[in-house]
């Protein structure tokens, strides 16, 4: 919302008030500022000269030398403009002014004769025709009044600063001139000088015009009222309103259209004016529109209107959305001599609905969807007839119509002073907080009950209350306390728990973390080659979604962090390494096996990891795992070969378990996915489950010094299957070697003669140490032994 400070001043006298102090008093009382313009910031040194003479220049014949009086001296000015004599007024750039647009005007010789400063035109000032309707489009402007050596941006009403606050939804009443008079009035404590419009009472009726008004949608339209003002003279509005409304950053167009513009500013209430003799059967109905209904928007546009939509008709046609704009088949021209003001409140929602469907956001539906009072239309229609009256513009007919079929009682509350300074953690005594209940409006009755103005809906209970008096006592002055009650630790689920130390350990490997969306679009399944079968592709669909390629909830993660890879890569990163605490939605599912939309989906969270660059491989990525999993549950991954998931490549991909629970799988994406996201180089990632790691016992990480004893080394050497892998082997090596056995390590897997085909020989060096002492020979002999017996009976594997 924009606030002129002149027009705050007439109603709120705040001239002894400097504008920082200002906006810090309105922005700590709740009505936050965001921008201050100072209106004739680009304008100086343009002053008004009167021209003495004007005389041909020698030298050039479309050139002129005027002689300029500007009050403390006389100039001379050179000038191509056509429309200058002796006698007339215009504004003067003086040597070293600066004009719209970062014009800068210096003294100079034009054709040898000297030029002291420039003649301007309304453009030249940032102002247009709507601003100077008695200005020349290709000439100077000739002013109407002024004296010689005025500053021209003050004989304008140009010398203006503007405010722009930051409203909140929950006060449309500071949507308007008058709202944000009330607001400063109540910080400052000062008188608002807001008289109560007074309406001429005019002569005939208004049922002479409109015999017939009706709302057919009362849900839609709270109160409709309406006046009549014949003899309309089409014309300029004065001065002083059209700069008030450029201040506020609108176009004056004409006398009774600036006038419905400036009550919507000041009272917060759009109005509309019709032209009655386009209004058919001099009848007004406020009903839905039928479905199919076109009619022409004032911006020329047609428009098709369906049964959702109200509109304003006549007794045969729209003649407009209601709150939306106007129908140019009722506008005011120059022709117009009967005009039908309209004032009324209209459904929020629906007017919402209505702007989105037909892409018309104006400044009268924006003000609408914030739920307007209905009491307001009877003001702001007031406020009209006595401008109508003001500027000459009409005569107003006698009467008015009035449609308000359930009227609204005023709303008491009883309040609290008690639980008051409770909530703030004050002291403030009962009769101060009257005085802050009154500042805004808030009568108190009789009963002790306190009158709530019609235009402040949002006071509804006590803690409404306590915030009026919090914002002008003052926040900074409400003391820090502490809570009340016994102050509670906040305690994390186990599952935050895991979640969060997952996060830690992954950052402190060096993997950036990443957040993205958790809904994509249904062929993203296809992008990581997923089975058309798969179960994973029951998605549950949004209602409402973003767009048709988001359409449904992620079931996985991995094409969502593949997708980060890719915009990595393309953006020539070299190498990266990326990690998320991804959630996923499972849909429940009917007994047919479809997608249950009325039900809740299940929410879960998938610990995702990907790499990539000059030194990544499947290993790094697997010692990632095992040094996380021996840091949250003790001991390391096992490892069991994958070969039919599409999304990763059959020789380089296993499944990750730990103490026998199954949490994921770690592999390289396969070529036909890299190509899919267009991946430069190999990309090798995690998808693990965090829920199957809360079934895990979470360990404690326990110091373990290294031994003061030698320890024994021992290589084995077995041939085994092709099929038992080197994870079985090793796992088998530890269980059986007992706490002796410190590490197992390959370095060695042979294929070829004289192992048989469908064989493999495997090969391990082995740790023994001891904390305690020195592992003897027949201590490392017996430990082997077991070895090479487990290696039998579990793995069915010999000793080469």
């Amino acid at each position: 919302m924009r606030l002129s400070l002149k027009w705050l001043n007439e109603l709120v006298d705040l001239r002894d008030v400097d504008v920082k102090t200002l906006m810090h008093r309105l922005t700590m009382s709740g009505s936050k500022v965001e921008t201050l313009e100072k209106l004739d910031e680009e304008i100086s040194s343009v002053a008004v000269g009167r021209i003495l003479s004007v005389e041909k220049h020698p030298d050039a014949d479309k050139l002129s030398i005027c002689r300029v009086d500007v009050g403390s001296e006389e100039l001379q000015i050179v000038t191509a403009a056509t429309n200058v004599f002796p006698g007339a007024l215009v504004p003067v750039a003086l040597d070293g002014a600066r004009l719209a647009g970062g014009v800068k005007i210096k003294s100079g010789k034009l054709r040898g004769a000297l030029s002291q400063g420039m003649f301007c035109s309304f453009a030249e000032l940032g102002l247009t025709r709507h601003e100077c309707p008695y200005g020349a489009e290709d000439g100077i402007l000739i002013l109407p009044k002024g004296e010689p050596g005025e500053d021209v941006t003050k004989l304008l009403g140009m010398d203006d600063s503007a405010i722009e606050f930051e409203i909140t939804p929950n006060r449309p009443d500071c949507c308007s001139i008058l709202g944000l008079a009330r607001e400063a009035a109540a910080t400052f404590d000062r008188p608002l000088n807001a008289a109560e419009p007074v309406a001429p009472a005019g002569e005939g009726d208004v049922s002479e015009f409109l015999s017939d008004v009706s709302i057919e949608a009362p849900d839609l339209c709270k109160r409709y009222m309406a006046r009549t003002v014949t003899d309309v003279r089409i014309e300029p509005s004065p001065e002083w309103l059209r700069m008030r409304l450029w201040a506020q950053g609108i176009r004056a167009i004409n006398n009774i259209v600036d006038i419905t513009n400036y009550v919507m500013l000041e009272y917060g209430q759009p109005m509309h004016a019709f032209d009655h003799a386009c209004l058919s059967g001099s009848r007004i109905c406020v009903r839905r529109a039928a479905d199919g209904e076109t009619m022409n928007t004032l911006d020329g546009k047609p428009r098709e209107l369906n049964s959702s939509m109200l509109v304003i008709a006549d007794a045969d046609k729209p003649v407009a959305v209601a709150g939306v704009m106007g129908g140019e088949n009722s506008e005011i021209t120059d022709s117009t001599r009967t005009v039908v003001f309209e004032s009324a409140c209209f459904d929020g929602a629906s007017i919402r609905l209505t702007s989105k469907a037909l892409g018309m956001r104006t400044d009268s539906s924006s003000l609408f969807e914030k739920y307007l009072p209905p009491e307001n239309c009877a003001a702001a229609l007031d406020r009209a007839c006595e401008l109508v009256e003001q500027l000459g513009a009409g005569k107003v007919v006698g009467g008015k119509i009035d449609v308000y079929p359930d009227p609204r009682p005023v709303r008491t509350i009883k309040p609290d002073y008690g639980r008051i300074n409770v909530l703030l953690g004050t002291g403030i005594p009962d009769r101060e907080m009257d005085g802050y209940f009154a500042r805004v409006g808030l009568e108190k009755q009789a009963d002790g009950s306190l009158a709530i103005p019609y235009w402040r809906d949002d006071v509804a209970c006590t803690a409404d209350l306590a915030e009026e008096v919090a914002r002008f006592y003052g926040y900074d002055n409400i003391p820090t306390t502490t809570f009340a009650g016994d102050a509670k630790p906040v305690v994390r689920t186990p599952e935050q728990q895991l979640r969060e130390a997952l996060s830690d350990a992954a950052a402190g490997f060096g993997f950036d973390e990443i957040l993205t969306f958790t809904f994509f679009s249904p062929k993203t399944y296809d992008k990581i080659l997923m089975p058309a079968d798969s179960p994973l592709r029951k998605s549950l669909s949004i209602l409402n979604p973003l767009g048709g390629d988001e359409s449904v909830m992620r079931t996985t993660a991995l094409p969502s962090l593949l997708n980060a890879v890719a915009s990595n890569q393309k953006v020539k990163v070299k190498a990266a390494r990326l990690f998320e605490i991804a959630k996923v939605f499972s849909p429940a599912l009917t007994p047919d096996g479809a997608v249950d939309a009325a039900a809740i989906p299940t929410e879960s969270y998938r610990f995702m990891l990907a790499e990539y660059g000059e030194k990544a491989d499947f290993y790094s990525l697997k010692g990632v795992l095992d040094a996380i999993f021996t840091a949250q549950f003790g001991a390391a991954g096992e490892y069991a070969a994958l070969r039919d998931d599409p999304a990763f490549h059959p020789g380089r991909t296993a499944v990750v378990s730990v103490n026998g629970v199954t949490l994921g799988v770690v592999g390289e994406i396969s070529g036909a996915v890299s190509e899919q996201f267009g991946f430069q180089s190999r990309v090798y990632a995690a998808d693990l489950d965090v829920g199957a790691m809360l079934r895990l016992e979470r360990g404690t990480a326990v110091y373990r010094p290294i031994s003061k004893y030698p320890a024994l080394y021992r290589d084995i050497a077995v041939i085994c299957r092709e099929s038992v892998t080197v994870g079985a082997l090793s796992a088998c090596i530890r269980r059986a070697g007992g706490k002796l056995c410190r590490e197992v390590d390959l370095f060695d897997v042979y294929r070829g003669i004289p192992i048989a085909p469908g064989e493999k020989s495997v090969a391990f060096s082995i740790v023994f140490a001891d904390d305690n002492g020195t592992v003897t020979d027949e201590q490392a002999d017996e430990r082997f032994a077991a070895i090479v017996r487990a290696l039998g009976e579990e793995c069915g594997a010999r000793l080469r």
